[in-house]
Parts: structure tokens; C-alpha cells; sequence
């Protein structure tokens, strides 16, 4: 099976040298191994994303001397298919009304002990669970109820050639019950992402560790759905001086600065080790 991964960053703000990191790193991987880097835009969160945002993003990786196969997935054009998705997942589904300060205040409850937060954010506490998808208003979210997605089984994933898995209790405590689709949405980040890699016969995922955790959920998507699982390889971040990762907040690291600063496409390798 030939190589397949991909670079899928937001259109929220410029792209710094993480990002490069990430992009260069997935590139050179694919031509290493005679495979394809595709690029894709998520931009579901369509109240932070900006066209020029997205123009800059094509600007700055054609710079960095780095091409695509056209078209480019965007997957505010996709929302059918994520649709469909959460369709097939109606069973393991409950409508959601808590909003996070509702969720705070339950995790806060003396009986609920420490606040403990998952790559979701904050565990959610099952307030819902008992609701049923016959009860969904506007205003509700839908989420997964892990246990009855579990089945009592494990979800497993490669980490490389390393097998990674996790039970239903350790699905329970350190993830909870996700949101598949929000309010604003009308899906989420684990759902579209899973949907779009075994649309795009993805083969290997090639992302920072910073999502690292997420990749339980994805692979249990991935089962529920009957989807294949990519081999993930989740790589280091690049951080600032005093050790934080960089976010899109951090205009100084942006690659429109350094270009216009005359930094070369080299230079930007250099900067993150490649």
C-alpha cells in the first residue's frame, strides 16, 4: 500500500514554525517512503476561520517549496459526509445540554473530587447519559457514551510499530463521553478528522504530540465507524525559550515574519532541526 499522510492545519492565524515543523516533516517522510502529503483545510470552526487566513497558508508552504495533490479537501464543503458519519453512531449517542460552567460545577460537587481534564477538555460527568436522541433540541450537543461504544472491548492504535491500547476504564477516566457534533457545528474535530482521513485513504497520520491522546478516541471512531486505523507517528513539539509550545497567538514565530525578515526556506529547516 503506497504511503499517504497528510497536513491539515486551521485557517485561524498565521503559521509559524510548529507548523513548518509539521508540514516539512510529513513531506519528507512521504517522498522518503515514495508516497503523497496531501493538504487539508479544517475549517469547521467556520467563526475563527478567515479566508486570509487560508490564503496565507498556501502562501507560506509553497514558499517552504512544498506541493499537494489539487484538489484540496476543505472541510467546511464536507459537512454531508460528517453527517452521514454521526448517523451510523446513533446508538452509542446522547443529546447534551451542559455548557462548561455547568460541567465545572458538577466536576466541583465534593462527591466528584479532583477536576480531572482529557483530551476533550474538562471529563465530562455523564449529566445527559440518561437522555435519549429523541429528546435533541438546537440547543443540545451530541455525545458519544464511551461504555456503550466500548463494548467491553479495548481500542488499540500503532504508535509506529509500536502497539498502543486502552480498556473501557481507562477510556472512562482519562477521556469521558466526547462531543461529536456541537451547538455551533454540527460536528467536531475527532469525528471530521476520522471521517476525512479514511475518505482520503490515509495510511499515516503524521502529527505533534500534543494530540497524542486524541488518537484513542480516533481509533475507537475508526472501529465503531468500520473504518481502517492509520499508523500514527506523533512527533516532538517546537517550543519557545522558555519551553512553551508555540500557538498561533505567537505572531513572533509566524513564517510570514521571517520571510519578511529574509530567512530562506533553509533557514526555517534549520530553525527546527530538519
Amino acid at each position: 500500500m503506497a504511503f499517504v499522510t497528510r497536513f491539515a492545519p486551521s485557517p485561524t492565524g498565521p503559521l509559524h514554525l510548529g507548523h513548518a515543523y509539521s508540514a516539512l516533516l510529513a513531506h519528507d517522510m512521504a517522498r522518503a517512503a515514495g508516497g503523497v502529503c496531501l493538504l487539508r483545510i479544517e475549517d469547521i470552526d467556520q467563526s475563527r476561520c478567515r479566508p486570509q487566513w487560508e490564503a496565507q497558508i498556501y502562501d507560506d508552504l509553497q514558499w517552504l517549496g512544498l506541493n499537494w495533490p489539487e484538489p484540496v479537501l476543505r472541510q467546511s464543503d464536507n459537512l454531508a459526509a460528517y453527517d452521514r458519519a454521526l448517523s451510523k453512531l446513533d446508538q452509542f449517542c446522547y443529546p447534551c445540554r451542559c455548557n462548561r460552567a455547568d460541567i465545572r460545577a458538577a466536576l466541583s460537587a465534593p462527591q466528584e473530587g479532583v477536576l480531572h481534564a482529557g483530551p476533550d477538555g474538562l471529563i465530562y460527568p455523564g449529566t445527559c447519559r440518561h437522555r435519549s436522541l429523541a429528546e435533541t433540541t438546537e440547543a443540545d450537543a451530541i455525545r458519544l457514551d464511551i461504555t456503550k461504544a466500548m463494548q467491553d472491548q479495548s481500542v488499540s492504535y500503532c504508535e509506529g510499530s509500536t502497539i498502543i491500547q486502552a480498556d473501557r476504564a481507562a477510556m472512562l477516566h482519562s477521556v469521558g463521553d466526547i462531543i461529536l457534533s456541537r451547538r455551533d457545528i454540527s460536528t467536531s474535530y475527532h469525528l471530521s478528522v476520522v471521517v476525512d482521513d479514511a475518505a482520503q485513504g490515509v495510511t499515516d497520520v503524521v502529527r505533534g504530540m500534543d494530540l497524542q491522546e486524541a488518537t484513542k478516541i480516533h481509533a475507537l471512531l475508526q472501529r465503531a465507524l468500520c473504518l481502517p486505523t492509520p499508523i500514527y507517528h506523533h512527533h516532538r513539539l517546537i517550543r519557545d525559550e522558555q519551553g512553551k509550545r508555540l500557538a498561533k497567538r505567537d505572531d513572533a514565530r509566524a513564517l510570514s515574519k521571517y520571510r519578511a525578515e529574509g530567512a530562506t526556506p533553509a533557514d526555517i529547516r534549520r530553525m527546527v532541526g530538519l
